[in-house]
């Protein structure tokens, strides 16, 4: 069996790593991330490229599928626009979370990677059509207009758009978690039972590739006019919701939220400005697709049923706390952009409002997402959360304590199905359907 080096020993990185001068405007000065599997001495970064992905390429490599030692061959690679340099790449305050120069690497590494450094970009940037139905619902009820250069006839929306890997800067991560560096190195060690040594060990280390989803980045529009400030702005951030983002699951307003945002992007593109959605792999709260369906469980089969005053207290319940997202990394990739001002921001969260105007962002609308647009099941959610804080906008002035008290959720129905003409909720327990009773429709019996 091959010689496997452990990352614990001194020489693991070599006696003296590349210096990574993380905010320094000038990329050779500031060095590449490094964090081959190939040339263990050469590595300065702790973790491994792809995030979670890295497992899948290991089971290449032991199914003999993958030359461990294989070179990318990156020819034809480079972005097909340009995004930046911007001013924010040099402070680590509002980029820490990824690499401003990750998408750039075999032109700003080049002389690196012709010597054999094994220099990995950690980002991709290309462009693509989206075939959304809402979009061509969107046109048949005249609420969009095709115009050939942002949307087509078809419904075919054009965009540019960028995949991210996180990489983090720890010394700048653990400031904005009011912690020291030590014990973030020390928490994020015991979670992961112990896979990364070097963060107790190598403190020297500071760049961590973090096993986690990334984030992609879908703009209309011009790219270049996004931090021009008087060039209007239109912006959502969306955290990944598989289950109502793909397959349309009701339970939450995920998807209409993400489908209405890019409905007023490609407006704003239309007007000559941009639109951005910067979509995070955050699924259920950053809790996970398993921990989010226990905790839909939990909430359907409490007694009194699925509850909005009892939304966020299901989430502790299973998980412990009720959000793990923690937004204090989600506006790094808008400061990657250039951006400035947001002229219309397409969220209600608070969370995610208060994080990016700390970090100097300006906001001046903040945009609702229409109640008509809310399934019946997700009026659970969206009452929860307007009660709770969340920015209600003039449509939801109506949510009040005996609002949040009122409105209940389906009911499991495990032995009969809800009639197709009738529904099995209404989001509201003083307006069910006379033939529909705790969410089971009476009509099913006969």
């Amino acid at each position: 069996m091959d010689h496997i080096p452990i990352t614990t020993h001194t020489n693991a990185f070599g006696v003296d790593p590349v210096p990574v001068l993380w905010s320094h405007p000038n990329p050779e000065v500031r060095g590449p991330i490094i964090s081959t599997v190939r040339h263990a001495a050469q590595r300065n970064a702790i973790g491994a490229h792809q995030g979670s992905y890295c497992i899948y390429t290991g089971l290449a490599v032991a199914a003999k599928k993958l030359d461990p030692d294989y070179v990318p061959n990156f020819k034809g690679t480079s972005p097909v626009f340009k995004i930046g340099p911007h001013p924010s790449w040099a402070d680590p305050k509002k980029i820490a979370a990824l690499d401003p120069f990750g998408h750039v690497t075999t032109e700003v590494y080049g002389d690196w990677l012709k010597k054999g450094w094994d220099i990995r970009p950690t980002m991709a940037v290309t462009k693509a059509h989206l075939d959304l139905p809402e979009c061509r619902e969107a046109l048949a009820a005249g609420r969009l207009k095709a115009d050939g250069k942002i949307l087509m006839p078809s419904g075919q929306s054009i965009v540019s758009k960028a995949a991210i890997e996180p990489v983090w800067y720890l010394p700048e991560i653990a400031r904005r978690f009011e912690t020291t560096e030590s014990n973030l190195r020390r928490s994020i060690f015991r979670m992961t039972n112990g896979m990364y040594p070097e963060l107790i060990t190598r403190p020297d280390i500071k760049v961590f590739l973090p096993p986690i989803g990334g984030l992609t980045i879908y703009i209309w529009g011009d790219p270049e006019t996004i931090p021009d400030e008087n060039i209007e702005l239109t912006c959502r951030v969306h955290d990944e919701c598989n289950g109502s983002d793909v397959f349309g699951s009701d339970i939450c307003t995920c998807r209409p939220y993400l489908t209405h945002a890019i409905e007023e992007c490609i407006k704003t593109a239309q007007k000559g400005g941009c639109g951005i959605v910067i979509y995070f792999r955050k699924e259920g709260r950053s809790l996970g697709e398993v921990t989010k369906y226990l905790v839909y469980n939990s909430r359907k089969r409490q007694e009194g049923g699925d509850r909005a005053e009892r939304y966020f207290e299901c989430t502790e319940q299973v998980a412990g706390v009720q959000d793990t997202r923690f937004q204090a990394l989600m506006p790094d990739p808008l400061h990657f952009l250039g951006v400035t001002k947001i002229h219309n921001f397409i969220s209600m969260s608070d969370m995610k409002y208060d994080a990016i105007v700390n970090t100097g962002i300006k906001v001046v609308n903040r945009v609702e997402i229409p109640p008509e647009m809310v399934p019946a099941d997700a009026q659970v959610e969206i009452t929860a959360k307007v009660f709770h804080g969340y920015n209600a906008g003039k449509a939801y002035q109506d949510v009040d304590a005996d609002k949040l008290k009122q409105t209940v959720g389906r009911e499991y129905t495990l032995d009969e199905e809800p009639s197709d003409d009738c529904s099995s909720s209404t989001g509201s327990a003083e307006e069910e359907s006379p033939c529909c009773k705790n969410g089971v429709c009476s009509k099913n019996k006969e």
